[in-house]
């Protein structure tokens, strides 16, 4: 338990700090999971439409702090392939 002020006052930032984080996190995960369906429902259009507008919401969260530039790049990159080989 934070007994210093200091201690006190950071214990105080982190909970506000996993608040955010956690709210993003889950709108970002929405995105993706909206790609996920579009894919699966077999429409190349919808699913490039949804992968166009989960990308800025997935680098919102690596310039936030929420991912990591790696993973976000990752998940961008296997969602356009997805995409493309549903057209052939």
């Amino acid at each position: 338990m934070a007994n210093s002020p200091q201690a006190k006052k950071r214990a105080r930032q982190n909970e506000r700090r996993f608040a955010v984080n956690k709210a993003r996190r889950s709108r970002i995960r929405t995105f993706l999971r909206k790609v996920e369906e579009a894919i699966a429902s077999g429409d190349q259009a919808a699913a490039a439409a949804a992968v166009t507008e989960a990308q800025p919401e997935l680098m919102r969260g690596v310039t936030k702090g929420v991912f990591h530039k790696n993973t976000a790049a990752r998940k961008m990159s296997r969602f356009a392939a997805r995409v493309k080989a549903m057209g052939s």
